[in-house]
């Protein structure tokens, strides 16, 4: 399945960017534009995932590794060629490594942004927690005003309920509605939340990087030193939640081309 995509720089080291659970790939267009001006060796892929976005809804049963396909054929119809670099946020980054299992020979590296192999426990799940208000919220209203307002109403902070309503569309009626299916989301995040991605780690070959947030909770301490004794660095961002490239881009950006695997320096 091809899905939506737009590309960023005119290097030859492709690069996939991936977005987390709810967003779109212009959510990852300020790190992509600051990487590529550091970077001119990379070419950047930024994809709206299976589901999300403007690409097509997920099928039934859809799996980390169904979602991984579609990335990889994605890849290759807009002409990235060669073993490519996979970077994901949050859903992103386990797509990624679900992709590195899938077609190991398609996957240089992956770099994961705030995001663990491990399954993830309902309870500890943020996307979840949105993803429960969402769809308790009306399908459409009349304007964007209205469905911020519902939101916000039923717990959300004003900037989480700003970033959701870029996924409402124009109704054919008049409003606006969902853009996404929210049901298929909830299924889709309920079913991959428990996947175990551990393997991609203990792959002969296998390439991985993270980078957590220090203030946020989807990296534990145990994650960190089992990702570490199987070759894979981590770092830490203290100032920095779940979005570590919204927190703090400058040191994200910094580890990102003088890490180990960056082709920099």
């Amino acid at each position: 399945m091809i899905l939506e995509s737009f590309q960023i720089g005119e290097g030859q080291r492709p690069t996939v960017l991936l977005h987390g659970f709810l967003g779109t790939g212009r959510n990852l267009r300020s790190l992509a534009t600051a990487w590529s001006e550091v970077d001119k060796s990379r070419r950047f892929l930024l994809v709206d995932l299976t589901g999300h976005g403007t690409s097509p809804r997920l099928p039934p049963g859809a799996t980390l590794s169904t979602v991984a396909a579609d990335v990889l054929e994605t890849a290759r119809a807009a002409g990235l060629r060669g073993p490519l670099d996979l970077v994901g946020h949050s859903l992103g980054g386990r797509v990624s490594l679900a992709a590195s299992l899938r077609s190991p020979e398609d996957v240089a590296s992956v770099t994961l942004l705030d995001i663990t192999p491990s399954p993830i426990a309902s309870n500890l799940s943020e996307s979840g927690k949105v993803m429960e208000i969402l769809r308790a919220a009306p399908l459409s209203a009349p304007d964007r005003k209205t469905m911020r307002a519902e939101l916000t109403g039923r717990g959300l902070s004003g900037p989480l309920a700003d970033w959701l309503v870029m996924n409402l569309e124009p109704a054919p009626d008049g409003g606006v509605r969902w853009r996404f299916d929210r049901e298929s989301l909830a299924e889709f995040h309920g079913r991959v939340n428990g996947e175990d991605l551990w393997a991609a780690l203990e792959r002969p070959g296998a390439k991985v990087r993270c980078i957590r947030g220090g203030r946020a909770h989807y990296v534990s301490d145990a994650d960190v030193a089992r990702m570490e004794a199987l070759g894979c660095p981590v770092a830490t961002l203290p100032e920095a939640g779940h979005f570590v490239h919204v927190d703090a881009p400058d040191a994200l950006l910094r580890w990102l081309t003088n890490a180990p695997g960056s082709g920099q320096g």
